[in-house]
């Protein structure tokens, strides 16, 4: 009696398609980070007001001209308005500063440069002085004592209308790679301060040389 082979039906997939789900895996799992490292580009690493992003003001908290720095600890800037032409206690150029003229408004890190101590400006002796090693810095953040390495950093900033648009001509320019004073426009109404973009202070010969009073 011969006996009747039975046909069983497989439901398994083959090689080629095995490898074919697998590289359509791979390129779906490539594009899914593609995008989330779009997404993190294109997103505001920093929110507004946060240090690292950008700080919109009222005009009112630009100070007077060569007065008292306004201090705004969130951001880690002070905001300072230079005028050589109009010296004081508080600024006055150096002897190697002949013919230069420095006027407008700077933002400075409140970061010593040695070590990286918050420092204070001290209203009695009309100057920033660093707690933990004894720098000390003119208003406009050039040193006066070390051992700080170099003046203090500073922050760009932009001057904006009522609309909070951004005034042309009126944002900080870099002169040696460094952000220099920006004139007060007539139709300023705030001012942005990005503390995301941070250039060093530069070098220059310690301002106590020139009175025989370095220490």
């Amino acid at each position: 009696m011969a006996s009747a082979a039975i046909a069983t039906d497989t439901t398994g997939i083959s090689r080629r398609e095995f490898l074919h789900y697998i590289w359509g895996a791979s390129i779906a799992l490539y594009m899914a980070q593609l995008s989330g490292l779009l997404i993190w580009f294109l997103l505001p690493r920093f929110r507004e007001g946060e240090f690292g992003g950008e700080f919109i003001l009222p005009l009112e908290a630009v100070p007077g001209v060569n007065a008292e720095p306004g201090n705004f600890p969130d951001g880690r800037f002070w905001l300072v308005n230079l005028d050589s032409d109009e010296p004081n206690e508080l600024f006055a150029l150096a002897s190697d500063e002949t013919g230069v003229s420095f006027k407008g408004v700077a933002a400075i890190y409140k970061v010593c440069t040695h070590l990286g101590c918050i420092y204070p400006w001290i209203p009695a002796n009309n100057r920033f002085e660093c707690p933990c090693h004894g720098s000390k810095y003119r208003l406009d953040g050039r040193r006066i004592e070390s051992p700080a390495p170099r003046s203090l950093d500073r922050f760009p900033l932009t001057f904006l209308d009522a609309d909070k648009n951004p005034i042309p001509g009126a944002q900080s320019e870099l002169e040696n790679d460094f952000y220099q004073p920006v004139i007060l426009p007539d139709n300023a109404a705030f001012i942005s301060v990005n503390t995301g973009a941070r250039k060093l202070g530069p070098t220059e010969t310690l301002l106590c040389e020139f009175a025989g009073a370095c220490p």
